[in-house]
């Protein structure tokens, strides 16, 4: 009992010690948070002691700050600063997501969408206007789960020195990415996200099933409508970046131009370059390149990502367990 009070003592003294170098602006209280309990730093604290902690080992100051964040039996909504990690992580490995429009909404949100423009016509003096109506349709973007579970060992968690938020938000947030690029690029809707490829339309075929031309790469550009290509983007997977970084223009230049500048995407015919392993292959019948203006395809995020501290089922390895779940949705939703 002195050796766990001791160790008590030490890590209140040096979570103390950080927390007056910690950034007082991200770290608030409930009054200077704006209302937003989950970015107040009651909650954080509070989020990170039941990360390490029993449930049954939680003062009850502890357990009163947790109350908003639902009951320990669903697991706790992420304090908004955990949440930001998360997502940052989820960027990093799904690129899309720099690309793609980003909402957040806490329920199902219909998307409404032009299918018709109508047209416009010259008129004689005192003429009467041609009407023309335009079309609508809508997205209705719902949302999918996201599921994973993480192992810690019970001496780590006993270790002051060991950030549990850090190492779950960077855990989580890499693997969250992983699965949802794969869905947003070539998810059938089916339980995940309908992905870009399956929203796109075709713009050419190419001559062979296993190689591109500089032209065809010419003849893809110019088949999206000239007012998208300015925002477009280019991607492909690792194989066909393989072949196209051999292509050369007339001159014997490289179309595939690296980026100069530290942070700056490749750039093919001006536009950035996406990598993505979860594009098809080249290969009859897939699509395996894909150019366009990646804003018109919309992920739709849930609100709160959730994280549940499993006390028993890897106990008699010496682990605890967490398994974290957050929604969402991606379609197309600007077809052109």
């Amino acid at each position: 009992l002195k050796v766990e009070a001791d160790r008590e003592s030490k890590l209140e003294s040096i979570e103390n010690s950080l927390d007056q170098i910690k950034d007082q602006g991200v770290r608030m209280s409930v009054e200077d948070s704006g209302g937003n309990k989950f970015a107040s730093k009651e909650y954080r604290k509070a989020f990170v002691s039941a990360l390490r902690q029993k449930p049954g080992t939680l003062s009850r100051e502890v357990s009163n700050a947790l109350q908003v964040g639902t009951d320990s039996e669903g697991g706790y909504i992420t304090p908004e600063e955990f949440d930001t990690m998360i997502v940052a992580a989820r960027q990093d490995i799904n690129e899309i997501r720099q690309y793609a429009t980003v909402i957040t909404t806490g329920s199902d949100r219909n998307i409404p969408t032009e299918s018709s423009l109508g047209t416009a016509a010259w008129t004689a003096e005192e003429a009467g206007a041609t009407l023309a109506d335009v079309a609508f349709g809508r997205v209705v973007l719902g949302a999918h789960k996201l599921a994973t579970a993480v192992k810690v060992s019970e001496e780590l968690l006993q270790d002051a020195f060991f950030n549990i938020e850090a190492y779950l938000a960077g855990v989580i947030g890499k693997r969250f990415g992983l699965l949802e690029e794969a869905a947003f690029v070539n998810g059938d809707g089916s339980g995940k996200p309908t992905g870009i490829v399956v929203g796109s339309t075709l713009g050419k075929t190419l001559a062979s099933t296993t190689a591109i031309t500089a032209v065809e790469l010419m003849d893809i550009y110019h088949a999206l409508g000239r007012p998208y290509r300015g925002g477009a983007t280019w991607m492909f997977n690792d194989t066909v970046a393989k072949n196209i970084r051999k292509l050369v223009d007339g001159n014997s230049q490289f179309i595939w131009q690296p980026g100069l500048v530290a942070g700056q995407p490749d750039t093919i015919l001006g536009r950035p370059v996406l990598v993505s392993s979860a594009m098809p292959a080249p290969t009859t019948g897939l699509k395996s390149v894909i150019f366009g203006d990646l804003s018109g395809y919309t992920i739709a995020d849930r609100k709160g990502t959730t994280v549940q501290r499993l006390n028993e089922l890897y106990a008699i390895n010496g682990q605890v367990g967490y398994v974290a779940n957050a929604r969402t949705e991606g379609k197309v939703t600007d077809s052109n």
